[in-house]
């Protein structure tokens, strides 16, 4: 059973280590947090953070506040990250592959076929005991894991044919995220991953850049994927975590009577957000299939298979094991 104690220890431990100093609510001017998002108003994510914003408001007298900027309004997530690190803005949020490049072993929830369902996943990436070190260990490079959403179970989707094997992958250039890891996922799958922003994706389908991508329901129909390659195929090959980051000076600096409103208020957002996003993915289907998509089943054991290797290469550090291991019982 998910613990709801989990997260609200992991998101305040930074802080107690430091020994924030207390500064009263009402002694404070305007604190207004400015978050990217990469997808639109209608995504759970966003509207997660929409009411995690009112209920800070509310909560602390219209002191702190949050502005959301969805549609990459501020850049692609990997700009968005870079940007929270410099605190030109206070929160992002991102998908678990891109923090590789601030630390390698975030790779361990960027692996194909981690978890088996979207509980247990929910229970494992909001556990301190699994994932404190893990989220920490970004800190000193100006960033810190304070949340860690449902990003949906993702599929590759064509726009001249669905997919059963890896065979009907052959060729078939499919944009991922920008992550080597996901890049070699997709190879391993018998496409060939061409890493790019997200804004960038509808065009290059259009004008054949691209042959196709990978992303949950909600994505694909959002941003009218389902227009042009409507062909989704559920190869379920990944489901991973998205992070909210925040710039760590911000976070650490935040008054402990603000902090806890703050982690109170996130937690309920987080619990919002797995709670609603199974009605939000049946809702894109039918907008997708209304718009002219199908939807198919695959070979599973093949692709579980063709992927496999990337699993083995990618555990390499004590850290990814033991996550891993944690999450597997060993296996």
């Amino acid at each position: 059973m998910y613990n709801r104690t989990h997260f609200l220890k992991l998101a305040s431990v930074s802080a107690l280590a430091l020994g924030v100093a207390f500064t009263p609510i009402s002694a404070l001017a305007e604190t207004v947090f400015e978050v990217a998002f990469n997808q639109p108003e209608s995504h759970p994510q966003f509207k997660a953070m929409q009411r995690f914003g009112e209920a800070l408001s509310e909560r602390t007298n219209g002191e702190y506040s949050v502005q959301v900027f969805p549609n990459e309004l501020l850049g692609a997530q990997k700009e968005t990250v870079e940007m929270t690190q410099t605190g030109t803005i206070a929160m992002s949020l991102a998908a678990a592959s891109l923090l590789e490049s601030w630390n390698p072993d975030f790779v361990v929830f960027n692996l194909p076929y981690m978890f088996d369902s979207i509980e247990q996943q929910r229970e494992v990436v909001n556990d301190p005991e699994i994932v404190g070190d893990l989220y920490r260990s970004v800190e000193d490079q100006g960033i810190v894991v304070i949340a860690a959403f449902h990003g949906g179970v993702r599929n590759v989707y064509l726009k001249d044919h669905p997919v059963k094997t890896p065979e009907d992958l052959a060729g078939q250039k499919i944009r991922v995220m920008q992550s080597q890891t996901n890049i070699d996922m997709m190879n391993l799958m018998g496409g060939v991953g061409i890493a790019m922003g997200q804004g960038e994706v509808y065009t290059a389908i259009q004008t054949g850049v691209l042959d196709g991508g990978e992303n949950n329901e909600i994505v694909f129909s959002s941003l009218k994927h389902s227009e042009i390659a409507p062909y989704y195929s559920y190869t379920q090959h990944l489901m991973m975590p998205d992070y909210l980051v925040m710039n760590a000076d911000i976070y650490n600096n935040m008054p402990e009577d603000v902090k806890e409103i703050f982690t109170e208020e996130l937690l309920k957002a987080v619990d919002y957000e797995y709670e609603s996003f199974a009605e939000s993915v049946a809702e894109a289907k039918a907008d997708a299939e209304a718009s002219g998509a199908q939807f198919n089943q695959v070979d599973l054991p093949a692709f579980r298979a063709a992927v496999k290797p990337l699993t083995e290469e990618k555990l390499t550090s004590d850290v990814t094991k033991k996550i891993y291991s944690q999450i597997h019982g060993g296996s």
